[in-house]
């Protein structure tokens, strides 16, 4: 029952620190920590518990995941193939292969040292896999809770609508994944004033890369506009070049209109929580929504956005992989 209290107790830490901040990272951790700390509960009830309900247990802990892990690798190289096809070979675009590929050569590894009487190298191999459960866990967190996060809608009027730009085709015409993001925005646009609502502020946000004719949120705008959106009601942030400027030079111009703004962000959907965490950096007053991205781009991108955020959070995570190898350095020589 200890157990199946520090579960309870952990889901009531995330409950309160969504509810407190919905783009924290930790809330993605919590909710991960909660999950482990449940199923760990459940094992420790397999043996009175009756038959079929022992299976089910031991079939969700341990079966769901193994199957679940074979089925994600060949998915990941499948998307990978077609990811290559339809958007060239950079390393970018590789991800997801790549990813696939480390799942089955993890588990080639694991079979085929286990087969091996060499202590050495079973100790190498299980300092690794230490590694690799705390990367997976903290991927499997991040991707739940992006999930989760996803799934935010918007309630009550707000002041601005801040788009955030992406790269331009041809130098000056909006690619289909801009135009997602757009079209998310003029939705909400609409909707709002459909309920009767003030007319939001579509603030576009994105300055000139040095292939591009003109700035993103120029082109953002005309596309607005070709698309029935009053001019008076877009306004135009073209200094930024990264999503923290984007960030930071849209807070300006909406504070300055209204100190006491109330805003979404629009992303894409793959985007959405990083972007949130970054609004969060940049004291934006607003959460973050995400328009629908294709399919086929979904994996590479979202394991891109986990990345970064692993990254981001490099102190804390490469420390920890560094106590990880330590304790499997240390077990390793405390066996020979």
């Amino acid at each position: 029952m200890v157990a199946f209290a520090l579960a309870a107790l952990l889901f009531l830490l995330f409950c309160l620190s969504v509810r407190k901040d919905r783009r924290r990272f930790r809330n993605a951790v919590l909710l991960g920590l909660t999950f482990i700390t449940l199923s760990f509960a459940l094992l420790l009830q397999v043996s009175v518990l009756p038959r079929w309900a022992s299976v089910a247990v031991l079939m969700l802990v341990f079966a769901v995941p193994a199957l679940g892990t074979l089925a994600l690798g060949a998915f990941l190289i499948g998307n990978g193939v077609t990811m290559v096809r339809r958007e060239g070979r950079s390393p970018a675009n590789l991800l997801s292969l790549l990813a696939g590929l480390g799942i089955f050569a993890m588990i080639a590894l694991l079979v085929g040292v286990g087969m091996q009487g060499s202590r050495i190298l079973h100790g190498m191999v299980a300092t690794l896999t230490l590694v690799v459960v705390y990367v997976s866990f903290t991927f499997l967190c991040f991707l739940g809770y992006a999930f989760l996060y996803g799934r935010i809608r918007v309630r009550g009027d707000v002041d601005h609508v801040v788009m955030l730009g992406a790269g331009l085709i041809g130098g000056d015409r909006v690619p289909p994944l801009l135009a997602s993001r757009l079209r998310k925005g003029q939705q909400i646009y609409e909707a709002q004033l459909a309920r009767g609502g003030r007319p939001p502020v579509l603030l576009v946000s994105g300055g000139k890369g040095s292939d591009e004719k003109v700035p993103e949120a120029r082109a953002m705008a005309d596309w607005l506009i070709e698309q029935g959106v009053p001019q008076e009601h877009v306004v135009l942030e073209d200094r930024s070049t990264t999503t923290e400027e984007n960030m930071r030079f849209s807070r300006e111009l909406m504070t300055a209109h209204d100190p006491h703004y109330r805003c979404v962000v629009v992303t894409n959907d793959f985007h959405a929580f990083r972007a949130a965490m970054m609004a969060r950096k940049a004291r934006v007053n607003g959460q973050v929504l995400g328009s629908p991205t294709a399919r086929y781009y979904w994996p590479s991108a979202t394991i891109r956005e986990f990345v970064a955020v692993f990254w981001e959070h490099r102190a804390v995570n490469l420390g920890i992989c560094a106590a990880l190898v330590a304790l499997g350095t240390l077990a390793t020589a405390g066996t020979l």
